[in-house]
């Protein structure tokens, strides 16, 4: 790979990402008068935003405040939510709307009020839709289209490859792969933020694009940053299942409209599970699935929401009515199978409510960091509204230039180096063994065979890499086999269950597990 500098070498500050979190703080950034790159792994629009059906929470309806949508935040986290972050998660929630409608983004509204969705686990109606279930799409395509507009400058199809540090230890820049032209980019920066998303693609089944392979965490990991609570990966209950259909969503909102879930015996099944049935949270919801699969030998549930007419449904849920008429199914008529995918990534780079990491100068906003707002399990709707929250925040501190990092964890765990002596893995091995053995139920024999299994991988992919990396499947590669030991590691350490993290041998939250685990490389 050889070295090539570009026209502009430095920049005030360098986004990497450009999905909602990346684009709105380079956006927020350039308003400011500073100089900003945006650097992204695929297309600007191809994030994990435009995916995002459900719509984003903020309490701005008559009934609701702020303190109720901070509870049902707290409820919903198992005990592992950070009170301040969810305060203010939950108190500007209505100010960053503003900026979202400022910025172009056109929520959906009757009779000249904003239309408030229900979702689960959620006290009132407070989810804003854009385009019915289109509501990641319309705001990922506003804020793409302004930022090129406004002449954000935008590399596409570039890698984040590794963090600079000048003498006092400070992140002062990047280096970046730029997968279609083999070739090396420096860019020397005054701030650099990670908005790369999470890690949905350790998975084998998934409602996450392909560009989410936990690149940011790694980096951050791999750079010396501490990062958070892997062992939490959020399950969403209702992905399309078809054989040689791709997984796709069938968005939360779906039940929040009265469809209803059976197993393949035509029997409903939630209400022996949960008093709020279908609405209970994420986790109760896809182990019941689960369960019931494997009772009824399925690899799939039903959902049903045949009450609604066709003319409703085209245009409350277009994406998902569409999706579902091109592979022969009709929600108006048909029971839809579906099952549980992974989903989001509770996890990763451990931050605080202003978007600082443990190394000064390195911020991380969006699915890619841990600000502990979602503790061990994410209410709906809350991670669109929490990457506008925390990157406005992160973008205030770099325009102080304030940042000093946040004080490490004194008890931090690190992985140990371990020897090779195995073939490198593909990437869907990794996601086979993570789905098998890091899945919805969990237990230690499962877990230490993976944790063993990763790590060994891992020594055969560095051994095979020595001479450098050179393609973005081996880019990728590596931060998904960092990612798996990380969060099979802290899914092994943690013997309880709580949230979306269960351990079939310790199937009851534990008081002396109320508590993170952090890791770090050195």
């Amino acid at each position: 790979m050889t070295s090539h500098q570009p026209p502009q070498a430095r920049y005030d500050v360098v986004v990497v990402g450009s999905g909602i979190a990346g684009l709105y703080a380079a956006l927020q950034a350039h308003e400011h008068g500073s100089s900003v790159l945006v650097v992204t792994k695929g297309s600007i629009d191809e994030a994990n935003t435009r995916y995002a059906q459900g719509g984003i929470a903020a309490a701005v309806g008559p009934e609701d405040s702020a303190e109720s949508h901070w509870q049902d935040t707290m409820d919903a986290g198992a005990g592992l939510v950070d009170e301040e972050a969810a305060h203010v998660l939950t108190s500007e929630a209505a100010d960053r709307i503003a900026d979202l409608v400022r910025y172009g983004v056109r929520f959906d509204a009757s009779d000249g009020e904003v239309s408030l969705g229900r979702e689960a686990a959620h006290s009132h109606s407070r989810i804003l839709h854009a385009g019915g279930d289109a509501t990641g799409l319309e705001i990922e395509l506003s804020l793409a289209g302004l930022a090129q507009r406004e002449g954000v400058t935008v590399i596409e199809h570039a890698l984040a490859d590794g963090l600079l540090r000048d003498s006092a230890g400070r992140v002062s820049g990047i280096d970046v792969f730029d997968w279609r032209g083999s070739i090396g980019l420096r860019f020397e920066a005054g701030a650099v933020v990670l908005a790369t998303g999470g890690a949905g693609q350790l998975y084998r089944y998934t409602t996450n694009p392909p560009v989410a392979t936990g690149d940011g965490i790694a980096l951050a990991y791999r750079s010396g940053a501490e990062v958070m609570d892997l062992e939490f990966t959020q399950f969403h209950p209702t992905a399309l299942r078809l054989p040689g259909v791709p997984v796709f969503l069938i968005s939360e909102a779906v039940r929040g409209e009265g469809a209803l879930l059976y197993n393949t015996r035509g029997e409903r099944f939630m209400p022996k599970y949960h008093p709020l049935a279908e609405l209970a949270p994420r986790d109760v919801v896809a182990r019941a699935a689960t369960r019931e699969m494997a009772e009824t030998g399925s690899d799939h549930v039903l959902l049903d929401i045949t009450t609604r007419d066709e003319d409703w449904l085209a245009a409350r849920f277009p994406q998902i009515y569409r999706t579902c008429l091109d592979v022969g199914l009709n929600l108006a008529h048909d029971r839809i199978p579906v099952s549980p995918a992974s989903h989001y990534t509770m996890g990763g780079v451990r931050t605080n409510i202003w978007g600082e990491t443990t190394l000064p100068g390195l911020y991380a906003v969006g699915e890619v960091a841990c600000t502990s707002v979602h503790g061990a399990n994410r209410l709906a709707s809350n991670s669109l509204l929490e990457t506008v929250i925390f990157a406005k925040r992160a973008v205030q501190r770099i325009l102080e230039d304030a940042s000093g990092g946040i004080a490490p964890t004194p008890d931090a765990r690190s992985l140990p180096a371990t020897h090779d002596g195995v073939p490198v893995p593909g990437a869907d091995e990794v996601r086979a063994l993570m789905w098998d053995n890091v899945g919805i139920e969990r237990d230690g024999a499962r877990l230490r065979e993976a944790v063993d299994r990763l790590a060994h991988w891992q020594a055969a992919f560095e051994a095979a890499t020595r001479g450098g990396l050179v393609s973005r499947a081996q880019h990728e590669l590596r931060s998904l086999l960092t990612c798996g030991r990380l969060a099979a590691d802290a899914a092994l350490a943690r013997e309880e269950s709580r949230g979306a993290h269960y351990r079939l041998d310790f199937p009851e939250p534990r008081e002396e597990w109320r508590r993170h685990l952090v890791y770090r490389a050195w």
